[in-house]
């Protein structure tokens, strides 16, 4: 009877219902950089006390992924996703009456943190993958981290003409309307399947195997490296870009490029890591940025040269999630994929926390975003080289099991 009234919830709607999900999500929560001008601008707050709020947001998310992806695993997504999504809610509601850094550290930071945990990656993977075959799975993965690029593209567009016909404290009220929407599609993504060949291992057993694992460890700190760079220039870039003498629309037309360009890139590399190995193709994207990265701070700054790195970055940019939840539902399995995903994602959103507040203190220190650049290069040489030792095969456990 079980599976009968779930026969609805077909893969098919699940990949559509997960990819709405992140495309509100991460398309909001992208945003945050369009904001940082005018805020700090209208409270007289410097850009590190805009920034250290999205550090912490970052912060939070990592935080609590891993308990939002273990509290999907044992009870099922829906219900995370839900009460995710009306944190996320209220967070932007009261950030948009925050009027201290203290009141905006607790919205923008705390809350939203809180409802990205259970919105983004480490839930929405979890039920994707346990919904896929595993041929098609990393595909799949790469089409919903596409889902979450399409919402950077679609919704930063309407931010920036948000903010600019209403002011940014209603446009932060009118996100929060489209966030919202993440609540029927919730039901959609309740999560009954379980798999057989982990049902005997306990989340204290998964744990311990996993932190046995060398690889484990070295997919955290490459995804602790991502994790700081897109931060960075997410929220970054635009102010960068305007520093430069370049107008505030080809800032936020560059993070939109990001976006779309992802989109090709996740699916790509999504499609690729099917295929192929996904360890080698996590040396490519790390090598590859920072090469980007090098060429776009030796040229002259332009508009031309602006869109042209967005595009470069975009195609390398969530081009990392498909292969790092790959790789973990591949080495450890499917039943506790959601949480092991949310403990390196932790990594992610570690480098997120350093990467969106450094780059706002290296600025106030130094008048320059020149050292955080530098920085950024520095460990995308590091990340090549934690990801070139990962060992991909399946834990003897695992095989055996299935």
């Amino acid at each position: 009877m079980t599976i009968q009234a779930k026969t609805w919830r077909t893969p098919l709607l699940i990949m559509i219902a997960g990819c709405t999900i992140l495309t509100l999500s991460m398309g909001v929560r992208h945003t945050a950089g369009l904001f940082l001008q005018p805020m700090t601008a209208d409270l007289a707050w410097s850009r590190e006390t805009f920034s250290f709020a999205i550090a912490l947001q970052n912060l939070v998310w990592g935080l609590a992924s891993p308990f939002a992806g273990a509290f999907a695993d044992r009870y099922g997504a829906g219900r995370t996703i839900l009460a995710a999504g009306i944190l996320y809610v209220l967070g932007l509601l009261l950030m948009s009456q925050a009027a201290t850094p203290l009141a905006f550290d607790l919205s923008a930071g705390v809350l939203i943190g809180l409802g990205l945990s259970g919105t983004t990656f480490a839930v929405i993977m979890g039920v994707i993958g346990r919904h896929t075959t595993p041929e098609k799975r990393s595909l799949a993965l790469g089409i919903a981290s596409a889902g979450g690029s399409f919402g950077q593209f679609a919704v930063l567009p309407v931010g920036q003409m948000l903010i600019s016909t209403y002011g940014w404290q209603s446009a932060l009220v009118l996100l929060a309307c489209g966030v919202g929407l993440i609540a029927p599609l919730a039901y959609a993504m309740a999560d009954g399947h379980r798999p057989a060949g982990a049902a005997g291992q306990s989340v204290g057993e998964a744990l311990r195997e996993a932190s046995g694992e060398r690889s484990f460890h070295l997919l955290f700190w490459g995804y602790f490296v991502c994790g700081f760079q897109t931060a960075f220039i997410m929220l970054h870039l635009p102010a960068y870009l305007v520093d430069g003498g370049l107008s505030a629309n080809v800032g936020m037309t560059a993070v939109a490029l990001i976006g779309l360009f992802n989109i090709f890139g996740s699916f790509l590399f999504g499609w690729a890591g099917g295929r192929g190995s996904k360890k080698n193709l996590l040396v490519l994207i790390y090598g590859l940025r920072a090469v980007a990265i090098v060429i776009f701070m030796l040229v002259p700054l332009s508009t031309a040269s602006a869109w042209i790195f967005a595009a470069a970055i975009g195609l390398l940019w969530l081009a990392t999630v498909p292969l790092t939840n790959g790789l973990i539902a591949q080495v450890f399995g499917l039943r506790y994929m959601s949480m092991l995903g949310g403990i390196v994602f932790l990594g992610h959103q570690l480098g997120s926390f350093l990467g969106a507040w450094l780059g706002g203190r290296i600025f106030d220190e130094t008048g320059s975003y020149h050292i955080a650049w530098m920085i950024a290069i520095g460990l995308s040489v590091l990340a090549t080289a934690c990801s070139w030792p990962i060992n991909e095969r399946p834990l003897v456990r695992q095989a055996e099991a299935e």
